[in-house]
């Protein structure tokens, strides 16, 4: 009996391994796909097909990390008709046959829903595209899919788990699946890091595109509030969120954000961008740049703090100057008022949102309430939905306690935040570590977060990038580069810089 369960236990890890072996890495890069598409090695089809097999082998067998919720069913015969355009004309944008994926809240055709993770929406099909979407597919990109998310992007209750949606489940770190993927992009995030796309895009309202990709060992950008367009997309609050790129290096997310970044009238408040983001890629681009220090921004992990000081001598050595132990002298004031901020928003622009969908669809913040505690067994197994109730408390957008809050808060991280500190230490930037490395995935009290450097560019609509940084243990941390309004350029200078002297990025070892 022993020697049959234990030629049963080998043929199984045998065939596993030669079906390991099968599905090799794409870690094509754009430039690295284009100059294949031109030499005939590769095509659109192929390489879709390729991404398609490793989410079919890592994502929903063997590993099992669930990153990618649904998968498009017309990617290949767009791929298809990809390929014959470049046989034509050659390439038809910058990303021609680059296949994406769209978090699960940025509306999309092709018979995808646009779900948030919720039950209540699995029958949100969109009648038109988020405006990126259009952006992304007139650059000739091929939408492969989307990814899970936190449900309602982490914004229904304090002891939610990331990566856990009622509608997909718990998504998994990319680097050990016991740990936490954090959110609320964190499917796109392990798929990128997984290698399931090229390029994701993920969304933010505080550390939704930052932590997903510093956890995961990626690139994760979120630019200036309104540079990216808002429409279409399930919102939590107007006055911070914004879509971003997410990818394995800077010079693809750059390339992603140069195509996502254009005015749209249908945004609550577009912001014109003039800037050239391609050429801000620079190798020098840390030579010269004064950078500062934001100390109490971290002290919350010591391994952590140990990996960032090795940052600030490899910043240094590349031409940096370090100006040290700045400090946000109203840090402790940000918190309220941005929640008081996203409770108003959330219930006005997520009411609006709803009365554009389907006749099937709960049409309001009430009634997404009341269709949760209907099916209860299966939407609050792990948690419950208090956010959501505190929101639907809440007035209006006239209401003098919200006036205030965001008036306080905008000027606390605006005015008396980044821009003092930038101006008063007279540097190009702020860097801090981005968050601490995953922590487990609990059902039981929800998140363990320590810390994270996302509050104040996202309170005030700032730039932010995240690169990685190294690793704690196995687990991947990353470094904020934070700046001011418009200020993309100065950023991907140095984090491109950054990137290309240290090389921190590995991939996760898949079924090991």
């Amino acid at each position: 009996m022993r020697i049959f369960i234990f030629i049963v236990f080998f043929t199984c890890h045998l065939l596993l391994a030669v079906q390991a072996k099968e599905v090799q890495p794409v870690q094509s890069k754009i430039e690295t796909i284009h100059q294949k598409f031109e030499q005939g090695s590769l095509s659109s089809e192929q390489l879709v097909k390729n991404y398609l097999e490793r989410i079919k082998h890592f994502d929903q067998q063997g590993v099992n990390l669930n990153s990618v919720s649904q998968i498009n069913s017309h990617a290949i015969e767009r791929a298809k008709a990809l390929d014959k355009a470049y046989e034509k004309q050659g390439l038809t944008g910058p990303l021609h046959g680059i296949p994406i994926l769209l978090k699960d809240n940025i509306d999309t055709t092709d018979n995808m829903s646009n779900s948030a993770g919720s039950l209540a929406l699995a029958n949100n099909f969109p009648k038109n595209n988020a405006h990126l979407v259009d952006q992304l597919i007139k650059a000739g990109a091929i939408i492969l899919g989307k990814t899970n998310l936190s449900e309602w992007a982490n914004f229904r209750s304090t002891s939610s788990s990331s990566g856990w949606s009622s509608l997909y489940g718990q998504t998994k770190n990319a680097h050990d699946v016991t740990a936490s993927p954090c959110g609320s992009s964190s499917g796109s995030g392990v798929a990128i890091a997984a290698d399931f796309a090229v390029l994701a895009v993920g969304t933010e309202t505080d550390g939704s595109v930052t932590c997903p990709s510093a956890i995961n060992g990626i690139v994760g950008i979120k630019p200036t509030l309104g540079t990216i367009s808002r429409s279409g997309i399930i919102p939590i609050a107007h006055s911070q969120d914004t879509a971003g790129p997410m990818a394995q290096t800077v010079t693809d997310a750059v390339i992603m954000l140069s195509v996502m970044v254009d005015v749209d009238n249908q945004d609550p408040k577009p912001v014109a961008s003039k800037i050239d983001y391609v050429k801000h890629l620079k190798k020098d681009g840390l030579a010269g740049k004064r950078i500062g220090v934001v100390r109490n921004l971290m002290g919350y992990h010591k391994q952590l703090d140990e990996t960032f000081e090795q940052a600030l001598k490899d910043l240094a050595a590349q031409g940096a100057t370090i100006v040290d132990d700045l400090t946000f002298d109203n840090k402790s004031d940000w918190g309220g008022n941005e929640f008081e901020i996203l409770l108003y928003e959330f219930k006005a622009d997520l009411n609006k949102y709803l009365t554009n969908t389907t006749n099937d669809i709960p049409k309001s913040l009430k009634a997404i309430i009341e269709f949760n505690q209907k099916h209860a067994d299966k939407v609050m197994p792990h948690f419950a939905q208090e956010i959501m109730q505190m929101a639907e408390a809440k007035g209006n957008l006239s209401e003098n306690a919200y006036l205030t809050a965001l008036s306080a808060a905008k000027k606390a991280t605006q005015e008396n935040g980044i821009d003092k500190l930038l101006t008063q230490h007279k540097v190009d930037l702020l860097i801090a570590p981005t968050t601490g490395p995953a922590w487990k995935i609990d059902h039981v009290n929800g998140d363990h977060y320590l810390g994270a450097a996302s509050s104040a560019p996202a309170i005030a609509g700032y730039p932010h990038i995240t690169v990685p940084m190294g690793f704690v243990k196995h687990l991947p941390v990353g470094i904020s580069f934070i700046g001011g309004f418009l200020q993309e350029g100065k950023l991907i200078e140095a984090a491109y810089s950054y990137e290309q002297a240290t090389q921190h990025r590995r991939s996760p070892k898949l079924g090991k």
